[in-house]
């Protein structure tokens, strides 16, 4: 059963807070837009600043927010997370990728700076992550290393770019359930449960926190990635600020062409409701993380 809605607690103003407060630090860890060579920096902070959502830095303030942490404590791993999901959108628009021409409403990267340059954005944006991450205050109960191996993993070839590949190769073909459940756990989900983990990291949770944080960032990932493949047949691209029904025009296995649409539709419901059920243990204090799934769920775009 899905967690009750909470009347009091107004998502939208504490998201604008918080993505406001993000986008500072952003700009305070990337060298400046004229900083040598310029084109580079340029690239980079045009994805970065192009108008995203900030859900995954927003879902690691609300985990720190829910064991007690600080904003101050989480924004670097906030900053962090937010460059290797910019750098994977970048990397994914590409010709030899998904071939896309919008992101965030906006001219992808290579449209703009070209392939090459998009290419480089996106790396420079990887190791700008790791950077941001390894000059951040942690401790005492977890360590630089704990940190910056949680972003790794995530980001390395078992978990986000084994998703893109199994994705690619999965191109006209016709995948089983499991199979494209295999993608969602990687491409998606693995991210955002990184994010819930650093931000409870972040607040030196423990270890019980840190279960119920990986417990609800899975399931909330994957309820994600079910409803971006239920708008991608069902929103135009001016609702989407990305192209419409690109899944279909590749012949991707998607949730509602392997499943159907209302099943779909129920199998995010069935995933964030489990996702509410992880955050028992938090007894009332996790209630941006509540309201942050059930925006996913509800979302339109």
């Amino acid at each position: 059963m899905a967690s009750p809605k909470n009347a009091s607690f107004d998502l939208s103003t504490w998201v604008s807070k918080k993505a406001r407060a993000v986008d500072a630090a952003l700009d305070r860890s990337l060298p400046k837009a004229s900083a040598k060579p310029a084109t580079i920096h340029k690239s980079m902070r045009y994805s970065l600043f192009a108008g995203g959502k900030r859900m995954r830095p927003a879902l690691i303030l609300a985990a720190a927010e829910a064991c007690g942490g600080t904003d101050a404590g989480a924004l670097p791993f906030a900053c962090a997370v937010e460059c290797i999901h910019t750098y994977s959108l970048i990397h994914d628009d590409l010709p030899a990728m998904d071939n896309d021409d919008f992101r965030r409403g906006k001219p992808t990267n290579h449209k703009v700076f070209g392939d090459g340059i998009a290419v480089l954005a996106g790396d420079a944006l990887l190791t700008q992550a790791f950077e941001i991450a390894a000059l951040a205050k942690i401790g005492p109960k977890y360590t630089h290393q704990e940190v910056i191996l949680e972003l790794a993993r995530a980001s390395g070839s078992l978990q986000l770019i084994a998703g893109q590949v199994a994705d690619l190769e999965g191109e006209g073909r016709e995948l089983s359930v499991p199979e494209l459940r295999y993608i969602h756990e990687r491409k998606t989900s693995a991210l955002l449960t990184c994010s819930v983990r650093l931000g409870g990291m972040s607040a030196n949770c423990t270890p019980g926190q840190l279960r119920a944080l990986t417990d609800f960032g899975y399931n909330v990932g994957l309820a994600f990635q079910v409803i971006d493949d239920i708008l991608d047949v069902t929103q135009t691209s001016e609702t989407l600020g990305k192209t419409a029904g690109k899944d279909v025009a590749a012949q991707k296995a998607t949730y509602p062409r392997l499943v159907g649409l209302e099943k779909s539709k129920k199998i995010a419901a069935q995933l964030t409701a489990k996702a509410f059920a992880a955050l028992k243990p938090f007894k009332g204090r996790s209630v941006a993380l509540e309201a942050l799934a059930r925006y996913l769920l509800e979302r339109d775009r």
